[in-house]
């Protein structure tokens, strides 16, 4: 099977063989509905098209609906091929991988609220005419998905099932390690080098973990003009929008999803916890949580185990 990259934010198309799908990188330009609810509107938010990367079973006949993933803060469609191509091997659907605002090369806008990216991502779905879609969001991304399902102008139809990653559906502080990171990032553009290595070094003041510090460095920008090196993400408008980052648009009460939704959560992770646990359950209802032996970065720590957990959710099995 071949491998279709299309990307429309530049002018490149490449065709390639890789495992048996098919995948698809455009952009997409979002639209809004047209109710309003709760004072907390979707429609008439300034809304940016998303890059996505769209996986396609090999049969390419496939009924169900898709799976729809949405990265975390500082992360990227490109953070999640190879789970992408897992899901749609299992799952035998399409799988959609999107660059949220201002990450990725989707465009870079403010606000960083999650009424604004929520309203992002419906766009892309009533675009593509999307349905029975079971969305997947780690933190930040978990954040949006939760959001999304909450509110009134989801059409009844569009979700079926939701997979939260490692986050609740509260207000929580930014780590002091995310800050750390903001910083090393503003150090590295601001300093003038022009190689990974010298950025690396300057980071690794503000990070020790070297798997932390690579993914973080996936930021920069390689198609920049500028000798020295930029990121792609703007830093600025990432760091002003810290306080929507770590907000979330709702109290307990305020609305609730009944759908099947499924959160899973690090056990050396404190972004679920017992405090939130009976929020997250007023929130969703019907929620089932299960345990991974990791921290927060689920997914990378043990993607085989968390592929398996998603995989079963999504496709009815019992988890």
């Amino acid at each position: 099977m071949l491998l279709q990259s299309r990307r429309n934010c530049g002018r490149l198309t490449s065709t390639f063989r890789l495992f048996q799908s098919t995948v698809r990188s455009r952009v997409i330009k979002a639209v809004a509905t047209e109710c309003l609810a709760s004072g907390r509107p979707l429609s008439g938010l300034s809304s940016v098209p998303l890059a996505y990367d769209e996986y396609i079973p090999p049969n390419g006949n496939a009924t169900d609906g898709p799976l729809v993933i949405l990265h975390g803060l500082f992360g990227s469609k490109r953070n999640w091929q190879s789970l992408s191509k897992a899901f749609v091997r299992d799952l035998q659907r399409p799988v959609y991988a999107l660059d949220l605002r201002n990450h990725g090369s989707s465009p870079h806008s403010r606000p960083m609220t999650y009424l604004h990216m929520a309203a992002d991502v419906l766009g892309f779905m009533q675009k593509l005419s999307l349905s029975n879609v079971s969305l997947l969001g780690h933190s930040m991304g978990g954040k949006v998905a939760m959001t999304l399902a909450l509110h009134p102008e989801t059409p009844a139809d569009m979700l079926t099932k939701v997979v939260v990653s490692d986050i609740a559906p509260v207000r929580a502080k930014i780590s002091e390690d995310t800050i750390l990171h903001i910083k090393g990032m503003e150090t590295i553009e601001s300093s003038g080098i022009t190689t990974r290595k010298e950025a690396d070094e300057i980071l690794g003041g503000y990070e020790k973990d070297p798997l932390v510090r690579a993914f973080l460095l996936t930021n920069l920008d390689a198609n920049s003009r500028s000798t020295a090196l930029r990121f792609k993400i703007p830093i600025d408008i990432l760091k002003e929008g810290r306080p929507d980052v770590e907000n979330f648009p709702w109290a307990p009460g305020e609305r609730s999803f009944h759908g099947h939704t499924l959160f899973v959560k690090g056990t050396k992770s404190k972004y679920i916890n017992r405090d939130n646990i009976p929020i997250i359950q007023e929130f969703f209802p019907s929620a089932t949580i299960r345990e991974l032996d990791t921290g927060h970065w689920v997914h990378s720590e043990k993607p085989n185990e968390f592929r398996r957990l998603v995989t079963d959710f999504i496709s009815g099995a019992s988890v």
